[in-house]
């Protein structure tokens, strides 16, 4: 079909170009051409596809091996459950001591940073007596002694110990007067004008 079309195309490409052309337009032509040739259709044809044959398919049944056997064993027997036992809860009391005492006390004096502390506790018979001291930033030694019980409850004592340290007042540093900054004035820059625009 492409190949026909271009061969038309050609055919009639090739007369327009053989005419003369005249450029007064006083004389018509004579225009003659042979009348083109057709090509014929090429013949087309074709053969039916063969078709396979399926293979043959064939299949042995499956051989069967001897009959299993099969055991058959008796009920597993049931055993009886053992009776429960009674089992009674028994409430223990804990130990307890009707006259707790105990003692304890420690200290510290740390001579890096001047830290001195100390505490000492004991109870006896119901009534706890202690005291504890510590050194004061003026330097004196606080000490509180106190006891404490059921009937009386807290009562406390503070003793100080010690003279506080005075503290003496440094003299001041002289600081030189800083000279005052002057500002220095510049006259004023003339005005810039551009080419005659304001």
């Amino acid at each position: 079909m492409f190949a026909q079309t271009l061969f038309v195309l050609g055919l009639i490409l090739s007369v327009v170009v053989a005419i003369p052309i005249d450029p007064y337009g006083l004389s018509a032509p004579a225009i003659s051409y042979a009348s083109p040739k057709l090509l014929a259709a090429p013949a087309i044809s074709y053969a039916a596809p063969k078709l396979l044959t399926a293979p043959a398919i064939s299949y042995a049944a499956p051989k069967l091996l001897a009959t299993p056997t099969i055991v058959q064993h008796a009920a597993p027997a049931l055993i009886a459950a053992p009776a429960p036992v009674a089992v009674t809860k028994v409430a223990v009391a804990e130990p307890y001591d009707p006259n707790p005492q105990y003692s304890f006390s420690y200290g510290v004096t740390d001579h890096h940073t001047g830290d001195s502390k100390q505490q000492e506790e004991t109870l006896v018979n119901g009534v706890v007596h202690g005291s504890y001291s510590l050194a004061e930033p003026d330097g004196t030694i606080r000490k509180v002694t106190y006891t404490a019980d059921k009937i009386n409850g807290f009562n406390a004592v503070v003793e100080k110990k010690g003279v506080a340290a005075v503290a003496i007042a440094k003299p001041a540093l002289a600081v030189a007067a800083v000279p005052a900054i002057t500002k220095i004035g510049y006259a004023a820059a003339p005005a810039l004008t551009l080419g005659g625009y304001h």
